[in-house]
């Protein structure tokens, strides 16, 4: 079979799966980079037989509803290919937009520092903390997570990518108290999607419920964090933080209560919506 009779047939069994048939060609088109075959080039040739194989296998797995990055062990984030399985989120998109307002506002709040402690909370894979530390050497980046099994994942990128993030395990602020660390930009992607919320069957089967889920109105973990973030952060902070687009105003409104005085702002995504959350001090 030729690359592109291959690409057909799958995005028909992926359409038919209810999978997202897209998926069918970003698959071939990593599996073609991986043995420096230009897929553009080739797509009307005989398909390398080993291709063909592994084609076939993670198309049955993508059937059944396993997301792409799984199927191929790795997701690209900010130009970087993150190792994932089943113990982290696969990074998203809209996560990169998380990551381009902070290195934004480090431009804007600290110009004058050689050095800002930088805290990426309930790291996951590592994709933020990482792409930070990757992208801004004057970052002094120290991640945390609940999860063993999700920084162990964190660890192999950090050694991957060559970045110089520290790790420490515990729930929220929670390490990072106990070690009496201090930050000047806290960041954090956590677990915000309400309890009962109807999700895909291929995020739920997949993904790891504590990296999903932030209790009855997907808020808990940002109380967490806001209710001690006055015994990590620094006097000049900034605090950057991923959210549902629906959560923006119940967000800062909760974020005025706990600081009145700071600068809060709800940013939005390339879709424009309500996407990211601010506060300054």
């Amino acid at each position: 079979m030729t690359y592109h009779s291959l690409i057909v047939e799958a995005k028909d069994r992926l359409f038919k799966a209810n999978q997202g048939e897209q998926a069918a060609q970003l698959l071939m088109v990593e599996l073609c980079r991986q043995k420096n075959i230009n897929l553009y080039v080739s797509m009307n040739e005989e398909c390398d037989l080993e291709i063909e194989k592994d084609y076939l296998k993670a198309v049955d797995e993508m059937e059944q509803g396993k997301p792409l990055g799984y199927v191929l062990g790795y997701e690209w984030f900010f130009g970087y290919d993150f190792i994932v399985n089943e113990n982290v989120l696969i990074p998203r998109p809209e996560t990169e937009e998380l990551v381009e307002l902070v290195l934004q506002k480090f431009d804007d709040k600290f110009p004058e520092f050689e050095h800002v402690t930088l805290f990426d909370v309930a790291t996951g894979s590592g994709a933020i903390g990482i792409t930070l530390a990757l992208e801004e050497p004057k970052f002094d980046v120290i991640a945390s997570d609940i999860s063993k099994d999700a920084l162990n994942v964190a660890i192999e990128n950090n050694k991957k990518l060559g970045a110089h993030v520290n790790f420490i395990c515990g729930s929220m602020l929670d390490p990072f108290v106990e070690r009496d660390l201090h930050c000047d930009i806290l960041v954090c992607n956590p677990p915000y999607i309400p309890q009962d919320e109807q999700m895909e069957h291929s995020v739920v089967d997949y993904e790891p419920h504590v990296a999903l889920f932030g209790g009855e109105d997907g808020l808990k973990f940002y109380r967490d964090v806001f209710e001690k973030a006055h015994l990590v952060c620094n006097e000049h902070a900034l605090l950057a933080f991923e959210m549902g687009y629906q959560q923006g105003a119940a967000l800062s409104q909760l974020a005025r209560q706990y600081f009145p005085e700071a600068t809060i702002e709800v940013h939005k995504d390339m879709s424009q919506k309500d996407r990211m959350l601010t506060i300054e001090f």
